[in-house]
This record gives structure tokens, sequence and C-alpha cells, in this order.
């Protein structure tokens, strides 16, 4: 009796230290582990316990529980960020009864910024999902369970087996005196005239008229949506905006890549494009106009003393904004690869949130798309944003002349709280005139 008491005594304390270490382990692998790359990743759930319990009183198991099927391990969310609390859970990539290995993505969980893997903590099966999609999870959050030895067959217990034979079955039911059918009795009925159906009642003409539920579809808003939506509504709250534009003459800067764009792809592995020429000048144009670079934080000024530029790019799921570091250090080629290198990550989905952070200036390039003109909305807590737009050939007199030249707007959308006119019109000129002549930057004019 004593050994029995003993043992339940001392079960639910086993099973709390452990899920309390894993929990911990899963939560702060990306702080031990130095060799952990992004914030998302994570070590094999073997390794930390591991690492855990070097210097611990208590004795970790690196199984959750064992069973008549096998060990038992619980795939769950994990660490997702400094500023990220918790995700919606989008979707499973696999179905329960599936083999699994260490580390393969089951699931993905998405964020207000991106998207991130569950994965499976052991090879084995995936015996059941123990959430549903749709939920909001947080990391730690078991999502499955993975059997290292289970049948996806269904058993039933042999006791439950035999009671089942062994049950009597139970008498047919008694038919009841009222339950008899009975004759059926023919009663005339005398036909009475049928009443008038009143007139249908007329519809205002003032009152609305709703649409057809079928012409309607009513979905949620995916989070990441709702977090742009936060963002722009809260820069509109918040920032005095101004919006100033010039143009921009793209001869010179389309013939630069024209005549360099087979020699350029040959030596550097990646096609030359526009947007690092606006990088480029917008870099110019931060070191000749500080104060865009800057920041209001409550009565103080920030004056950054590097330049991370952030670019828009638009993805199926939303907008999304990495960043390029220390702009001003990169050559063309430098920016080319890593504008390649980010755009990628972000339409497949696997762009990490330090890629994201910070930014001190940000361009948006709605040309790709065919926008003509646009006041674009600064992205909290920058105090600028460059807008670029598409390329049309417009008449424009040169030398006399008129002639026609690929013509682009530009729009400067800044604090007008810390910035005011005089410097907006100079950083679009400073843009304008490298932009137009990009020998400008060979010789730091």
């Amino acid at each position: 009796m004593a050994s029995s008491l003993a043992r339940l005594v001392r079960r639910p304390l086993t099973t709390y230290i452990l899920s309390k270490s894993y929990r911990q382990a899963r939560n702060f692998s990306h702080h031990i582990f130095p060799g952990v790359s992004a914030p998302t990743s994570s070590k094999p759930r073997r390794e930390i316990l591991d690492y855990l319990q070097k210097d611990s009183p208590y004795k970790v198991w690196s199984r959750s529980f064992s069973s008549s099927n096998g060990e038992i391990f619980d795939a769950v969310v994990p660490f997702m960020g400094e500023s990220i609390t918790d995700g919606t859970l989008a979707t499973f990539l696999k179905k329960p009864g599936d083999r699994v290995e260490v580390d393969e993505p089951i699931a993905q969980v998405e964020t207000d910024k991106v998207t991130i893997d569950v994965s499976s903590p052991e090879a084995g099966i995936i015996e059941k999902f123990v959430a549903k999609e749709g939920d909001t999870v947080m990391p730690g959050t078991k999502v499955a369970i993975i059997s290292k030895s289970a049948s996806t067959d269904t058993h039933v217990a042999p006791s439950e087996e035999k009671s089942g034979k062994d049950a009597p079955q139970p008498p047919p039911p008694v038919k009841r005196e009222e339950d008899k059918p009975k004759a059926k009795v023919e009663v005339a009925i005398k036909e009475m005239p049928k009443a008038s159906s009143p007139a249908p009642s007329k519809i205002s003409a003032s009152e609305p008229q709703l649409p057809p539920k079928e012409r309607e579809r009513r979905v949620p808003m995916p989070r990441l949506r709702k977090r742009v939506a936060t963002r722009l509504k809260d820069s509109q709250n918040t920032f005095a905006m101004l919006t100033t534009f010039n143009e921009v003459d793209m001869t010179n800067l389309m013939k630069l890549r024209s005549d360099y764009k087979d020699a350029f792809v040959e030596k550097h592995g990646v096609k030359l494009g526009l947007m690092s020429g606006f990088i480029k000048a917008a870099v110019t144009g931060l070191q000749n106009q500080p104060i865009i670079n800057a920041v209001i934080d409550g009565e103080d000024i920030i004056y950054r003393e590097y330049i991370d530029i952030s670019i828009a790019v638009g993805t199926p799921k939303g907008l999304v904004v990495p960043v390029i570091r220390d702009a001003d250090k990169m050559n063309f080629a430098d920016i080319e690869k890593e504008i390649n290198n980010l755009a990628k990550k972000a339409n497949n989905g696997t762009i990490s949130i330090d890629e994201m952070a910070g930014g001190s200036f940000t361009i948006s390039n709605g040309g790709v798309y065919g926008s003509l003109l646009s006041t674009p909305i600064i992205n909290p807590p920058q105090s600028a944003i460059l807008g670029m737009h598409s390329i049309v050939s417009r008449p424009m007199v040169v030398d006399g002349k008129i002639v026609p030249r690929p013509m682009m707007y530009v729009a400067l959308t800044y604090d007008h709280r810390l910035i005011d006119g005089r410097e907006a019109v100079f950083f679009l000129r400073r843009i304008k005139d490298v932009v137009e002549d990009p020998r400008r930057l060979l010789l730091d004019l």
C-alpha cells in the first residue's frame, strides 16, 4: 500500500518537472545554443534536454511518456521572436498517420510578420493533432502527438473486446398498446371558403435594399493584413504627413543597364536592375540631408549614424518590408544580391523577424504594378518614404527640341513635424541628379 501511494505521489511531480523543463528548453534554445542562426530555429529536443540536465539535480528523460504503442512526443510551437507573443495555426502540412522525420515541418503558424514552421521533435508517426486550423497558439503550445512506433491501425483493448463479446444483448422492445397502428377514420369536413390573403406591403423607396447573401463572402482577416492595417493607421494618426513630387528622366540609367547587363550577370551572377540605382541615389541623398534619416522620440531627435534601407515587397499574403543593412557600404552587385535574396525569402515565407526589423528609410516601387503616381505612407518609426512609379515615354523639351523621353514620377512623403519642405525638395533633387547622371556616383559629386 505504501509503495502504491508513493508511485501515485511521485508521478505528477515527474510529469511537471518534465513538461516545465521542455517548455523552457524550447523557449530558450535560441539563447543557449550559439549555433542557432535565426530566432525561429530550434535544436532537436534530445540535445536541449541533454544540455539542461548536465547541472540539474533532477533527471530529465528525453521522452514524454511511454505507452503500449511506443514512445510518445509532443510537437509544440517554437519560439517566434522577441516581439511576437502568439500566432494563428494556418495549415497542417501532414495528416494523422503520416511518417515524419526529425525536424520535419508538420504545420505552419502565421504571425503578424512571418510564417513559422512547427517541426517534429522526433522521427515517428503522427498519432493525432491536438489543435485545429485557425486556433491562436503561443510558443510552447502543443500541436501534435508523435509516436516513435505507433501503428496507424486502431487496436481494441483486450478487456474491451472481451466485454463486447460477453455482454448480453438487450431484449427486443415490447410494443405497447398505444404504439399499435390505429384504423384510419374518415371524417367529412365541410369545405370552408379560403380567406383572401392580404396584399403585400409596399416597400418604401427610402428603405435600403440588401444584396442577396450569395453575392457576398465574409472571411476572417489574415493576421498579416491586420498588422499592416494597424501600422498604416497608426502612421496616419501619428505623423504630419506631406508629399513632395518630382520627375526623373530615366534615359541614362536605362542605357547604363542595357550596356552592361550581360557583363554584370557574367561577373556577379545577378541581373542589374533599376532599384540598386535608386538605393545608391537615396544613400547620397540621406548623407546630404541627414534630417530625413532621423526620427522624433518624445521631445528628442535621434540622428541615425547608419543607413539601413527598407524595401517594400508585395507577396501573395501581403506587404512585407525587409531591410538592406548598411546600404552605404555596398556596391551595385551587393545591393542586387541582397534584394534578390530578401525577395525570395519574402515570397516563400521564410524571411525572419530580424531581416525585417529596423530600417531608417523606405523605398516603395509601385511602378512594377503600373502605378503612375501615388502618395506613399510612412513606415514607422521612420520619418520618410520614397515612392517610385512606372516609366512612361512622354514628350520633353531637350536643347530646345521636343523629344520622347522615358520619365518617372517620384514622390517623397515625410513627417512635416521634423522635416521642412526645403530639405524634402533638396533630397528629391539629389535623387533626380544622381539617377539622371549615374557618373556622379563615381566622381562623388
